[in-house]
């Protein structure tokens, strides 16, 4: 008889399978309006189809493993220009096919097997990404979900575990700004990480894919922080792409960047099992990156839409403006009971908010919020946010 390892075969079900369990049975209550997946709607800038028609030749081409020249030199550009921080494009910079890959693949290529002789601890936020759990089993680590609650300000409180995982710890994923909640990680937040990180020797994965989609205020970086304080950059790895910043999802261009060992390991792990970007959408991304134009005017749309939601939603009890990304976290008494009145009664399709957090000492810090994508035009995403104004939280 074939025996299959049970690594994945227990995991719980995934987030949209289980929306449209819990939807699909029912009526909407309107035409539908979509606020559950974070995929990006604004127009893409034009002149990227013209890129890769002038560039369509390089189809006929392997592409090279760890992003063209001209792509790691235009990643490099970028994060002097956003970051202030130098690094070297040869041996710091490295193109993924999506930050998804690359955030899989960083705990196989730089994670020990074992750490002071125990299984090894990943940490991660809780609600999270699903991605990071699935790298630390993959990896042979112990996923260890950490409440980001109002109460800690949206954000993992890392320090506050106890010694005895700390000291197994190999990892700590970090999104910032933070899916689903919006928050920041401020300068004091990192700093006091990467002491953290340093104190029990262990690597910092920032997940920073929502970073140009803020207020005001561009989000300081993991990577500037550890410049500014001179921490080891090798300890540091930073994940930015083209999905959210530039509307490109479908392009899967993203990057990882970090100290020259760390990129070492992670560039050799890819010699192998990496899926590069065919050159015509890499010489695509190198003008995306290069261009800052196109990502003033799609933050100056998202910016509308925060103002729409404090309008409508401002004196809703427990609400809480985003200050970066594109969701809104919503507070109700419960996930799968607001989602789908909310879909009976208007229409409108969101997220339970446990979808996207575990279970931990029976408690999941996602179970009282609803997570909603403002991701739609203007007009689509108005319309929304009043229909959950009028269902959920009526006058």
């Amino acid at each position: 008889e074939m025996m299959y390892p049970e690594r994945f075969s227990n995991l719980p079900a995934h987030a949209w399978p289980r929306l449209r369990a819990l939807l699909d049975a029912y009526e909407g209550g309107g035409a539908p309006i979509h606020m559950t997946i974070g995929e990006p709607k604004h127009a893409f800038p034009a002149w990227v189809t013209d890129v890769i028609t002038e560039n369509a030749a390089g189809f006929n081409s392997y592409p090279p493993n760890d992003g063209s020249p001209a792509l790691r030199r235009a990643i490099a550009d970028w994060i002097k220009r956003r970051y202030e921080v130098g690094v070297d494009a040869d041996t710091q910079v490295m193109a993924l096919n999506g930050t998804r890959e690359g955030l899989y693949n960083a705990v196989m290529a730089v994670c020990p097997e074992t750490k002071n002789g125990q299984k090894p601890a990943i940490l991660m936020p809780n609600p999270f990404y699903q991605v990071y759990m699935i790298a630390a089993i993959s990896g042979n680590a112990e996923p260890i979900m950490v409440p980001a609650t109002r109460e800690t300000g949206h954000l993992p409180d890392y320090a506050s575990l106890p010694e005895h995982v700390l000291n197994r710890t190999t990892a700590a994923y970090i999104c910032s700004p933070a899916n689903p909640q919006g928050a920041v990680a401020s300068r004091a937040y990192w700093t006091d990480l990467l002491a953290l990180a340093e104190k029990y020797d262990f690597k910092i994965f920032a997940d920073e894919c929502y970073s140009e989609i803020y207020r005001n205020t561009a989000p300081i970086g993991a990577m500037q922080v550890a410049q500014e304080t001179g921490a080891d950059l090798d300890r540091v790895v930073i994940f930015h792409s083209l999905s959210k910043r530039s509307n490109l999802p479908g392009l899967r261009s993203g990057f990882v960047a970090s100290g020259p060992n760390t990129m070492r390991e992670i560039k050799q792990l890819r010699n192998y099992a990496g899926a590069p970007l065919p050159l015509p959408l890499q010489a695509a991304a190198a003008a995306v990156w290069a261009d800052e134009a196109h990502v003033v005017e799609n933050r100056a749309l998202y910016v509308e839409k925060y103002e729409v939601a404090d309008r409508i939603l401002g004196n809703v009890p427990g609400y809480q403006s985003p200050e970066a990304g594109f969701f809104l976290w919503l507070p109700v008494d419960d996930d799968e009971t607001a989602a789908l009145t909310l879909w009976r009664e208007t229409g409108v399709r969101v997220l339970p908010g446990g979808y996207l957090a575990q279970n931990v000492n029976g408690s999941n810090p996602g179970k009282t919020y609803i997570r909603v994508a403002m991701v739609a035009p203007k007009e689509e995403t108005t319309r929304g946010i009043e229909a959950i104004r009028a269902s959920l939280y009526p006058e």
